[in-house]
Formats: structure tokens, sequence, C-alpha cells
């Protein structure tokens, strides 16, 4: 036996605090379903990650002329909350409810980005933010097999979506109150060894804002007379298979990995039509992205100090997404966790320190105006705590 049972339970959770600080795309949260592979007939976990991403243009466009950038960061600090609760059934099925922002961006945009936009005809946006909320509920059907449990995993979630942008021609308001989508895995794990291999796939979501959209031109200066008017937009946030492995390889100690395909290259547009005072008339609109597919890649160790502490330490590398219409490029990502048994339950937190590659977006690859971006740093710190009934 390479640990002790109670030893083996804290390098499990420790390795799942293992946070990037800049996912690829508008990657944010994952639901905490690994709550069901956790001994224990009802567990509640809670926690929150504070991500502060520092982005800014090093160069940018404006009437021609290619500047030095003098605007702040664009991209904007967040929080990321997480709940979950699991309940055991039976000896061979447990559910979980879960709570999390899986998807979600926020910038703003300073006087120089402003105006380069509306000088290469845009709309001058000084700030936009969208956020998703995900309620989850996923079980865990597990029986016999050799030395360990093969589990099938399934389950429902609702996601909604809000999605303002402020700009010099009006503020727009788009929500999607429920959209809908599932998961399904499968994983064996022999709990001895901390052994673990699991596959999981998170469905994409179609959001429709038709029946909870405005637009307020009288916020903008092109045509404040025209008051609040309709807005109607949609798009489509990506699906995700994540393949996961862990295995104890020697006293008090656990290595780790994962790998993440995630789908944006279904996001190539965010469409939406603007009302106006005229019946039946309305302004097509678009904010382009072109991304392409991501790849999420991480690898780590976690050790057991005594049967309170463990800690463990991994690097994630991050593929851009970005295809010249904005700048999402490669990150490389350190975290490192610590766990402490306190009190009734469990605490647990940790840090990053992602880089952030260069890059650039060009008029020519549909983006509104040119602009580079020097390499960047963004930070993270995680905490949780779980208590077991």
């Amino acid at each position: 036996m390479y640990l002790k049972k109670t030893t083996i339970l804290c390098l499990l959770g420790v390795s799942a605090l293992a946070t990037s600080a800049h996912a690829g795309g508008w990657n944010r949260g994952e639901a905490d379903t690994d709550i069901l592979f956790e001994q224990g007939d009802y567990i509640a976990r809670s926690g929150v990650t504070f991500v502060s991403p520092r982005r800014d243009y090093d160069k940018i466009r404006i009437g021609g002329v290619m500047v030095d950038g003098t605007d702040e960061d664009f991209s904007q600090n967040y929080w990321i909350p997480s709940l979950a609760a699991k309940i055991k059934l039976t000896d061979n099925v447990a559910c979980a409810l879960t709570y999390t922002q899986p998807f979600g961006a926020d910038a703003d945009y300073g006087p120089q980005a402003q105006m380069a936009s509306l000088m290469a005809g845009g709309t001058g946006a000084s700030h936009k933010d969208f956020v998703t909320n995900e309620y989850g509920a996923t079980c865990d059907v597990n029986m016999e097999a050799g030395k360990g449990r093969v589990h099938v995993l399934g389950g429902v979630f609702m996601q909604d979506f809000e999605y303002t942008a402020n700009s010099y021609a009006g503020d727009l308001h788009l929500e999607d109150n429920a959209a809908f989508g599932y998961r399904l895995g499968v994983a064996y794990d022999i709990p001895e060894y901390a052994l673990r291999a699991q596959l999981m796939y998170r469905s994409k979501v179609e959001h429709d804002a038709s029946d909870n959209g405005s637009f307020d031109w009288g916020a903008g200066a092109v045509n404040p007379l025209w008051g609040v008017q309709d807005a109607f937009g949609s798009g489509t946030l990506p699906q995700s298979i994540k393949l996961s492995l862990q295995s104890g390889v020697a006293p008090g100690w656990l290595v780790y990995g994962s790998v993440k395909w995630t789908d944006w290259s279904v996001m190539q547009s965010l469409d939406y039509s603007l009302g106006t005072p005229a019946p039946g008339v309305y302004v097509p609109r678009e904010d382009v992205y072109n991304w392409q597919d991501g790849w999420t890649i991480q690898a780590g160790v976690g050790h057991a100090f005594n049967e309170k502490i463990s800690g463990t330490v991994n690097v994630t590398w991050d593929k851009g997404v970005d295809t010249g219409a904005d700048i999402y490029t490669d990150t490389w990502t350190i975290g490192t966790g610590v766990s402490v048994k306190a009190g009734p339950g469990e605490l647990r937190f940790g840090g990053a320190v992602s880089y952030l590659t260069e890059g650039s977006q060009s008029v020519a690859d549909d983006a509104t105006y040119d602009a580079t971006a020097d390499a960047d740093w963004a930070y993270a710190v995680s905490a949780n705590y779980k208590i077991v009934f």
C-alpha cells in the first residue's frame, strides 16, 4: 500500500485545488464533481478564487498611425465562486449538487482604445462584460471491478448568461435566464493507491436573448433621442472533454495530470440586433472572435507531509484560441496548493502565477483596430473548506 487511507484523501483534495490563473478563451470555474469520489455519506464544500489578469496594449493604431499604448490594463479582476454538496444514496449511488461560474469576461477600455475603435468605424466601446452561472446535478453509479471500482457519471445543468456593453453608440444589455446542458463521464479508481482515471464530457450550450435584451441609445452620443429599444442576440458556448489521471507512486507522494479540449471554434461571433424607433427596423451588429479550439494540459505532484498537511505544485500550458481578431494567447501557469485538516473539516488554499505570451490583433483578421500586447502576468489565489457529516 502506497499511502495510509486518511493521507490519500488529503492528497486527492489538495490536487483538485490546482488553479489556472488565466484559462483559455472565457473559461473560468469547473463544477466540483470530484466531490463524488470523496468518502462520506454527506459532504459539503464551498470556496472562491480571485483572479487578476493583467493585460494591456503595447502598441495601438489610431487614425493610421501605430503609437505606444498608454491605457491601463483592459482585463479586469474577477471572482469565481464554487459550491458543492454530495449525498450518498446507497453503497453504489451518490449524487452532487454544484454551482460555479463556468464562463465570463470583463474588460474596461481606456481613451486610446475607444478612439482607435471610433476611427476604425467601431462603436467606441468603453466596457464589456459577461458572466454565466451554472447550477448542476450529477450522479455517480459505481460497481466493483478488480481491485477498484468503475464509475459511470451523468447529470444536467442550467446555465444563464448576461452580457453588457457600454459604448459611444449606447448601452447594450442581453440576458438569457435559462439554457440547459448535460455532462457524462466514466472513471476507474483504486482508493488504496490513490489511483483514478476519468473522462468527462460537458455539452455545449445555446443561448438566445430574444426576450431579455435592450439597447439604450440615449446613453450614447449617436442617436440620444431614440431612447431604450429592444435588442436581440444569440451565441453558443462550447462543449469540452477532459481526461484526468492520478496515482500514488511512493509513500506520501501522488502524481496527476489532465488534458482538456474545448470547442472554442464554435465562438466565431456574438450576433445581435438593435431596435430603432421605426417598427420592425433593426441595426445588425456582431462581435467577431473567429476562435480556434483550445487545449489545456496540466501535470503536477502532491506530497503528504503528515496526517494533517499536504501540498502540491503543478504546471499548466493553455493553447491560445485567437486567430487575430483579438488577443487570447498561450499561457503558462505555475500553481501551488496546501491542504490542512482544521476544525471539523479541511481547509485548502493555493495560488498561481501565469505568464501570458505576446500577441497581436489586426483589421485584416477581423479585429476592429490593430494592436499588439507584450508578454504579461496574471495572478490567482484560491481557498475552500470542506465538511463531512
